[in-house]
């Protein structure tokens, strides 16, 4: 191996690092400079979420995934479960052993698994680090729907146990305030549709509906009765089936909704023919229906990018502005950052290095191997802000956390190191 080479991947993971680092700080700037505020920023994740995530599960895994690729999805759902659950494992037991605060639990178990990774593919690709690795002019897309595939695991893991995880957290009391156990979220859409109504007295204004009033009114009571069967439904339950409800419902989101329809597309030839085709070959969807849908998916990897900035941002902000940041949580924060940057990679590159190796169950695909060992890597995800607001957290233990996102992602540089390190790993199985 020479070291030439290695010093070609490494500039290059420091440039595709740098790339992602100066995407974030664009978002920074921006609300810096109050081009977007906070509630702008809810909503614009909010759509990333439940629409450019979806649309980009259907346009990657579609095209990616068929009957002959379809196992090696497999290893990555394993996989995606095992590292969630030894960082949950390891981080009950720095809380209950070290006193550490609950959500370093969270932190230490869900990393930045969508768009850190996807731009970062996308960086290396650009600098041309990838070409050592594979040859396969649909790397980006393959990689993504590798990445996305374990995005879909850790989002529905995370808003669906992961308030469970800070739940002790100051010995599980909450603010004073008797208003603060409502998501900060609902609020802001209490306001605006308050002052929708009230608009209608005195005007239209920016969130009255285009739509005519039979048709809002349509879709309320519709919406308000498919509610109430919901609810009738549940409780008509017995307990154990409650509990089976409430422990699958966090599977039925947007993201998983759009993998689904990714994996049928893709393990239906007649579908995959239709989506993915030329025209010339039974692609009938392709050209009006599969590109504005890929189109629209690839949104969510800059913008998802720079919302984090602006959330950074904001948090800081709040913090400096309410003066009850208290001080930095400086074990914390050093015990996450060498779990995600060092222990991590120490676990993950060697034990894929010998499953690629050693055994057959990685198969033959130097992209799967490269993501698989780079998946638990990362800073952790800002979900983690959602979170505190969500459990209704104490202020100071959301100054904490905003302080830990601040500086895990300046940090971001030090993944060069073991993007590295699972690049000339990959390459070197891919040359044995």
């Amino acid at each position: 191996m020479a070291s030439s080479d290695i010093l070609v991947s490494f500039m290059g993971a420091v440039q595709a690092a740098i790339s992602v680092l100066i995407t974030i700080w664009i978002g920074v700037l921006a609300a810096q400079f109050d081009l977007i505020d906070d509630s702008s920023a809810k909503r614009l994740s909010h759509m990333c979420v439940t629409i450019f995530l979806p649309l980009l599960l259907v346009a990657n895994l579609g095209k990616q995934l068929d009957s002959d690729t379809a196992m090696h999805y497999l290893p990555i759902v394993v996989w995606s479960l095992i590292f969630i659950v030894l960082s949950i494992v390891i981080g009950k037991l720095s809380v209950r052993l070290f006193k550490m605060p609950a959500w370093t639990t969270p932190a230490l178990a869900f990393n930045n698994s969508t768009s850190l990774p996807l731009l970062l593919i996308q960086a290396l690709d650009a600098a041309g680090v990838l070409k050592n690795l594979t040859d396969d002019p649909d790397v980006v897309e393959k990689a993504r729907s590798y990445f996305l595939v374990c995005a879909v695991i850790s989002n529905t893991l995370t808003f669906g146990y992961g308030p469970a995880l800070l739940e002790q957290d100051d010995g599980g009391q909450t603010d004073s305030d008797p208003e603060s156990g409502r998501d900060s979220g609902e609020e802001e859409d209490e306001d605006n549709n308050s002052g929708s109504s009230s608009g209608n007295s005195s005007g239209p204004s920016e969130t009255t509906s285009l739509l005519p009033k039979k048709a809002v009114r349509f879709a309320k009571t519709t919406t308000r009765h498919i509610e109430n069967a919901q609810n009738k439904t549940y409780h008509a339950l017995p307990g154990p089936l409650q509990q089976a409800v409430s422990w699958i419902a966090p599977f039925f989101n947007p993201p998983a909704l759009g993998a689904s329809t990714g994996v049928l597309i893709g393990l239906v030839p007649a579908l995959h023919r239709m989506f993915f085709n030329d025209s010339q070959e039974g692609g009938y969807f392709k050209a009006w229906l599969t590109t504005p849908i890929k189109n629209t998916g690839e949104l969510f990897v800059t913008l998802q990018v720079i919302i984090v900035g602006v959330k950074l941002s904001l948090s800081l902000r709040k913090m400096k502005e309410g003066g009850e940041g208290g001080r930095v949580p400086w074990p914390s924060i050093v015990f996450i950052l060498a779990w995600r940057l060092l222990v991590m990679p120490a676990l993950s590159i060697p034990i894929i290095w010998v499953l690629a190796k050693k055994t057959g169950l990685l198969f033959d695909d130097p992209v799967l191997w490269f993501t698989m060992m780079m998946m638990p890597i990362g800073p952790p995800a800002m979900r983690l802000m959602a979170l505190a607001d969500v459990n209704n957290l104490p202020q100071q233990a959301k100054m904490a956390t905003a302080k830990l996102l601040t500086i895990s992602y300046l940090a971001t540089p030090l993944i060069a190191f073991p993007v590295v390190g699972a690049l000339r790993a990959a390459q070197n199985v891919s040359d044995a």
